[in-house]
């Protein structure tokens, strides 16, 4: 009974790609600027041999690698959650997911208001913070709908749980998704509800994505059509749009999807459990938070022996990123272009160095070929 736990470090890159002058990114190295703080450990990460990939070479290590290991490039158009993620499930997107620096036009916001039988307020790229901050006072008082996008492919909708119900603001979000189809086909519609009083607003967990089904099948296709199990835990359903999940759990956090992690590890199955940990990105890369960013991966980091002790004899892990983040590149709180980590664990797992693999899309084949599936997905098996 083969198990594959395949866990996304939601940003974590490794380096500036070559082309990520284009993404108005240069010289960007999450991993890199995270080492820079006194709190960045990853002890356990290096003994897998992190610090051997390709391109990492600020950081020496005498450690002898345990896992198979690569750097990956990312040969969508894109830098986004959706897109990486697409891209390591068999993927590749020729076009990037359209953006709004402007805001979204009329002829978007029109049916959208219609739709809801709300106003808006804001429609610009904007801080999630920041926004409730601005906007947060006269929304209470109008009932408008805070509508904003950022750099990433997404229409995000923020209101106070008390003006609209969480269930109401996720209608709200199913009928933009219905409406964002073809050239405003965004990556991901985005519920941002939040709580408190003008001067103290304060965004709740029940955010929740809608994402653009994926154009084509995937890893998860495959092996669902096979009669695998497919476990998606944290956004994996929403980036997904649940397709080809056998079932999912949402989390919290870093810290309950490692929990939840650990628990899929004591079950019986025959599959896949696709795992995403979402701080890194969400609570310290687009807030240029080096000092959380590095805590954050030493609690992973941490978490990591535990895991691995309760691997069986046929059980994989792999851990990657799907696109960068960092922290220490002020110009921006965007998403940066770059590369990312991939690490392959198992007893039967050579530790091999495997340089740079061309797309993210090799991992998606390579699980496909450790499970025993045959899919029609991007991508050359590792192993």
């Amino acid at each position: 009974m083969k198990r594959v736990f395949l866990i996304v470090l939601d940003s974590v890159g490794i380096g500036a790609m070559p082309d990520a002058p284009a993404f108005g990114d240069i010289g960007c190295n999450t991993l890199k600027s995270c080492s820079e703080s006194s709190a960045f450990h990853m002890p356990n990460m290096e003994k897998l041999g992190l610090f051997h990939i390709d391109g990492i070479d600020w950081k020496e290590t005498k450690e002898k690698p345990l896992a198979l290991h690569a750097r990956m490039k990312e040969s969508s158009m894109g830098k986004d959650t959706t897109i990486g993620h697409w891209e390591i499930a068999g993927i590749v997107s020729e076009n990037p997911l359209p953006v709004y620096p402007e805001g979204f036009p009329e002829e978007v916001l029109k049916p959208f208001r219609e739709m809801t039988g709300r106003d808006v307020l804001c429609n610009a790229p904007y801080s999630g913070t920041e926004v409730i901050k601005e906007f947060g006072e006269e929304h209470m008082k109008t009932g408008a709908l805070i509508v904003y996008t950022s750099a990433d492919s997404v229409f995000q909708i923020a209101a106070h749980e008390d003006i609209v119900p969480v269930e109401t603001l996720y209608e709200y979000c199913e009928m933009a998704r219905k409406l964002l189809v073809g050239k405003h086909g965004v990556g991901r519609v985005i519920a941002r509800p939040f709580i408190g009083e003008p001067g103290n607003f304060s965004r709740t967990p029940r955010r929740h994505d809608y994402s653009l089904l994926p154009p084509a099948d995937t890893m998860l296709d495959a092996l669902k059509d096979a009669g695998k199990t497919v476990i998606g835990v944290g956004k994996i359903k929403d980036i997904f749009a649940g397709k080809g999940l056998t079932s999912y759990v949402y989390t919290t956090g870093n810290e309950d999807g490692i929990a939840k992690t650990l628990d899929y590890l004591k079950e019986d199955f025959e599959g896949l459990c696709f795992i995403n940990l979402v701080d890194f990105d969400m609570l310290y890369g687009h807030r240029n938070d080096i000092e959380g960013y590095a805590k954050a991966l030493a609690q992973f980091d941490r978490a990591l022996p535990e895991m691995m002790s309760l691997m069986r004899e046929e059980d994989v892990l792999m851990i990657t990123a799907d696109h960068g983040c960092d922290p220490g590149y002020t110009v921006s709180t965007d998403h940066s272009r770059e590369y990312t980590p991939f690490l392959m664990y198992g007893a039967n797992i050579e530790a091999l160095n495997l340089g740079t693999r061309e797309t993210f899309a090799d991992i998606g084949a390579t699980v496909l070929k450790y499970l025993g599936v045959s899919g029609k997905i991007a991508g050359t098996p590792m192993i």
